[in-house]
């Protein structure tokens, strides 16, 4: 029988809780080959809340966003109609990759935004965001909603 270092013995006992909490229905981690970062989210599943929003509001904290919820994955088309803070509109797959961006949706602007034929999820963060962390096609998302499909990095 080994013994364990009691530093070592700390270690994975902090690594095995991290790992045990790094999935929360209120937030989101986000990586690829430039960064990996978490964002608070709130959650829109409901026909209701997927049509409210972040309309109406007047500022959205830093690194905070909306994930809406289509399941089953289809054709989704956004746009900013009362919406008053400029966005990114990340569009992904049921994997949790990003399959398109848009960048810097103009407030108001009624302009449809189209996010493919496939998409089971969409994140909105604050304008910018996207290209600052270079999000783009193929960044890999996790959250526990994409631990129902193939998830290619899960809880």
């Amino acid at each position: 029988m080994h013994k364990l270092i009691p530093g070592l013995v700390a270690f994975l006992v902090l690594w095995s809780g991290m790992a045990e909490a790094a999935c929360r229905s209120d937030q989101i981690d986000i990586r690829n080959a430039s960064a990996q970062i978490r964002f608070n989210i709130e959650v829109a599943v409901t026909p209701q809340e997927r049509s409210r929003g972040l309309m109406f509001r007047e500022n959205l904290p830093n690194r905070s966003g909306m994930l809406f919820v289509f399941d089953p994955p289809q054709r989704v088309v956004f746009w900013m109609k009362n919406t008053l803070i400029p966005l990114d509109i990340i569009f992904l797959d049921r994997s949790g990759t990003v399959t398109r961006v848009h960048q810097g949706a103009i407030p108001g602007d009624l302009t449809p935004i189209e996010g493919g034929d496939s998409v089971f999820a969409v994140l909105e963060i604050n304008a910018g965001l996207a290209a600052r962390y270079s999000i783009k096609p193929g960044t890999e998302m996790r959250h526990e909603i994409f631990s129902q499909g193939p998830a290619i990095w899960s809880c």
